[in-house]
This record gives structure tokens, sequence and C-alpha cells, in this order.
């Protein structure tokens, strides 16, 4: 077993509104579409079909994308990137929040919070393939594009806010840990409210890059099994718009968030996840509870061999049996960049709905993990839920959620 922690010693922070909440992937877009394939069982993943020499493997892309056509402000900025963030935008009313946040505090203090893997990397790579003589074509030398920042302008720009605006990019825990800077602007008084969110899509440098490391299954992933061999990559986008909660509010709420590095090695966790440990303890204790009292845990559970196994024995170092647990990552792909935020909203929808997701695909449990780790659904009404993205160098973060 891991060693034990020290308490941790984070004090309670002030809990922060979401008042509104989406995520588009491979298996739809906007919350019904997800809810609707959690509920159903029903996966995203397809046989890969994206790029020039597609890899053999499965992959969670999200259709429509070729179509998507930006405003003609926007246009300067078109990759499929920014389409899919201009497309998840538009779902679940969220347009309609922003204005009425922009309506009460100003677009100058609405901050932008944007976390991503590759950002818009696919058109640099698309440039690189179209030289002429050395150089970029005109249709790609737009160097607004070909920037880790590009994503966080581009949302700015769409929304029209004003306020602070970051881009955050530490790999896989990228779109978590944006709840968490928020959370700090806001306390700061750098701003009154904040978009959060994060988009990462499909491209060659992700496809074959994790490949190479050999992380990368031939078949639709299984997390947590015994028989897993690896990942299944996809792409997606989700944003949530969060302020401080007023007294009386009711409905969903930010409680808490845990950030560590545990800089063991640039590709693999710690060995007794140690980081993964401390990023959980830390959530729960800003959120003011005990680990009893979370009802569902969403896992990073990338079904790579390594890191479910770490993830589990770090989990089952905190939590009592009874939690439910579950990675669902069989729905959308690992989704890189974005996949604190699509996995923040399945969180919320646990929450909201008591539909708690198994382990799409799995079907043999791993001995190694522990009794936390469910392969089926459940219908329970919970108070808190959890997720957990650990990103690549030991970045982790994890977020607490909660009903009003």
């Amino acid at each position: 077993m891991p060693s034990t922690l020290s308490p941790s010693t984070v004090a309670p922070m002030a809990p922060l509104a979401i008042r509104a909440s989406t995520a588009t992937s491979a298996v739809g877009a906007g919350r019904d579409a997800l809810a609707a394939a959690l509920r159903e069982s029903r996966s995203g993943l397809r046989r890969n079909d994206f790029g020039r020499d597609p890899l053999d493997c499965w992959i969670g892309r999200v259709d429509g994308l070729e179509d998507v056509v930006l405003p003609e402000s926007l246009q300067p900025w078109d990759s499929r990137n920014h389409r899919l963030a201009w497309l998840a935008l538009g779902q679940d009313g969220l347009r309609t929040a922003i204005d009425d946040v922009v309506e009460r505090f100003g677009a100058d203090r609405v901050a932008v919070v944007v976390g991503t893997s590759t950002s818009s990397i696919g058109s640099t790579e698309d440039a690189y393939a179209s030289l002429e003589d050395g150089a970029f074509p005109d249709t790609h030398a737009r160097q607004l594009v070909h920037t880790p920042h590009s994503i966080g302008e581009f949302v700015q720009l769409a929304t029209g806010l004003r306020g602070p605006c970051i881009t955050v990019a530490t790999a896989c825990s990228s779109s978590a840990k944006v709840f968490a800077q928020a959370a700090r602007l806001i306390a700061a008084g750098l701003a009154d409210a904040a978009l959060v969110g994060g988009v990462d899509t499909l491209c060659g440098s992700v496809l074959f890059g994790f490949n190479s490391l050999q992380l990368v299954a031939s078949e639709p992933c299984r997390p947590f099994d015994a028989d897993r061999t690896g990942l299944s990559l996809g792409e997606a986008g989700g944003f949530a718009l969060i302020e401080r909660a007023q007294p009386g509010d009711r409905g969903l709420q930010l409680r808490g968030y845990g950030e560590s590095s545990d800089a063991h090695h640039m590709s693999s966790p710690h060995p007794e996840g140690l980081g993964a440990r401390l990023a959980m303890r830390d959530a729960l204790a800003r959120a003011g509870i005990d680990a009893a009292d979370v009802g569902y845990l969403n896992l990073h559970g990338t079904a790579t061999p390594a890191n479910d196994s770490i993830e589990a024995a770090a989990v089952a170092s905190l939590f009592p049996d009874t939690l439910h647990a579950s990675s669902t990552k069989g729905w959308t792909g690992h989704t890189l960049g974005a996949a604190g935020i699509v996995e923040s909203v399945i969180a919320l929808i646990a929450l909201e709905r008591g539909e708690l997701p198994g382990t799409l695909n799995s079907a043999t449990p791993d001995p190694a993990c522990g009794p936390q780790i469910r392969f089926a659904p459940q219908r329970s009404d919970i108070r808190y839920a959890m997720n957990n993205s650990f990103g690549f160098g030991g970045n982790n973060c994890s977020l607490v959620f909660g009903l009003a």
C-alpha cells in the first residue's frame, strides 16, 4: 500500500455557482446527447478514418466539423480546433448565460480560461505538408493560428468577453485546471465570473505520438479491464460558466479543487500515485468534505496498464469500498486537453440526474484494482461528485462538484 499522506493544509473555499455547462464529443453535441449515450451504453468510438494514412486504431471523432463555417469575422482563425470550439459554444444555452453575466458584471469582468493539449497544431501540420519553396503558402501563413494560445484568443473573440484571458496547456489535466485557475482569479478580485473550458482535436502529432509510446490500443479501449492494452484517442470541446455563489443559490457548484505535480517522469505516473493522492486529498479539503461523502468519481482511467492500476491504488488508499468510480473514455475516447471539461460535465450530469456511469467495454475486473472501480452503471441520488484529470509529467488535478 502507498505510504500515508499527511493531512491537507488547505482551507475550504467559497463555493462557485455553475450557471451553465456543455460538452460536445464523439457521442454528439451538448449535454443531452452525452447523457443519452451514457444511459444507453452507446459508444462514440469508431475505426480510425482520420488523416491521410490512418493509424490502425479506434478514435472518438466529432462528426460534421468539416462542414462548420465560422462567421466572416472569424474566418482568419479557421481550423479544426476553432470549428469545434465554435460548435461547442452554441450548445445548451451557453451564449444566453454569457449574455446574462455580461449584463450583470460587464464584459471586462468575465475571464476566459481555456485548456488544450495541442491547440490548433493540426493546421500547423497541414501548413508544413504544403510548404512552397520552404515557406507556408498564403492560405496557411496565419501566425494567430499557429500558437498554443490561439484557442484562448479565439474563444475570447468569439464571445466578446474582455476579462483576463488564459490558455492552460498542461497535457491531459488542462481543462480541469481551468476551474482552479478561474477560482483563484475570482477569489483575487480580478474577475467576477469566468468562462472555463477546453478544446482539443485529432491530429497526426497526437495519434502517431501516442502510438510511438506504445500506448494506443488496436481495439476500443477497456479501462481497468484485466486485459486492457491501451487508450483510444478522441476529440472534444466543452465549457462551463462560473461565478461566486450567492446566499440561497440552488443548483450545481464547484466546491473544491486540488492540484499537484509529482515530476516523477515525463510520461509515466508516480509508481505509488503520490501526485494523484495529493490532488484528491486537497480537493476534498477545499470542499470541506470527507472522502465518504463523494457519491461518484469520474476516473482519469485511460486504459493503459500502468496508469489505471496506479490510479486505482490511489483511489483505494483514500476512499471507502462504497464509492462508485468509473472511467468514461470508452464513450468519448481520451480527449486529452478537453478530457477535464468533458468528464466534469459527466460528473455534473451524475449529480443532476442520479445516473452514475459504468465503464464501457470493460468486462474482466483487474484484481489489482479495488472495489471502488465499477463496470456497471447505477442509479443513485448523490450530493457530491468528483473528477480526476492527470497529465504527462505528473501534472494532476482533481475537482469536487456539489449540489447546493
